[in-house]
């Protein structure tokens, strides 16, 4: 059970806010770290997996110039589909992350680890973190969900 979870539980419920997560290189272990807690459905409106370019504009309506422009792995990215979720949901807090879990597909302006975040409350303004990790898919993956926890966490207070 994530730590980071529970208390990110215990902080929604006091506050009587929901959460809702979309993932593209974490492919859904955010929400798994979530819905592992009990009582769960009580503060966690919805998660979505949005991989393909396409997912993101067809559920979050991320607009193919942006993702033409800025890429799939940017801050502009990763502020819209924060964006997209708290249009699409009723969600008071939206937590994105977008970047390449590798071992493949970087470059060198974005190399294998980099994880863009954004977090955003309602009525309020994206805040966005640039990672660089290292290791394995499988541990970019899990840091990636740990860090969008942990941040979630520092913003609630």
């Amino acid at each position: 059970m994530d730590p980071h979870a529970e208390e990110l539980g215990r902080r929604l419920t006091e506050k009587h806010a929901l959460v809702a997560v979309a993932e593209s290189c974490t492919g859904g272990l955010i929400a798994k770290r979530i819905t592992d807690v009990a009582g769960s459905s009580g503060w966690f409106e919805r998660g979505l997996v949005v991989y393909s370019n396409r997912a993101k504009q067809d559920l979050l309506g991320l607009s193919p110039d942006l993702l033409t422009q800025f890429g799939a792995v940017s801050r502009e990215c990763a502020e819209a589909m924060a964006r997209g979720l708290l249009v699409m949901t009723p969600a008071h807090w939206a937590v994105a992350v977008t970047g390449i879990a590798g071992p493949g597909g970087g470059s060198p302006e974005k190399p294998v680890g980099l994880v863009w975040l954004a977090w955003e409350q309602r009525g309020g303004k994206p805040e966005t973190e640039a990672l660089q990790l290292s290791g394995s898919r499988q541990e970019i993956r899990e840091a990636a969900a740990a860090a969008a926890l942990a941040g979630l966490l520092r913003r609630l207070g």
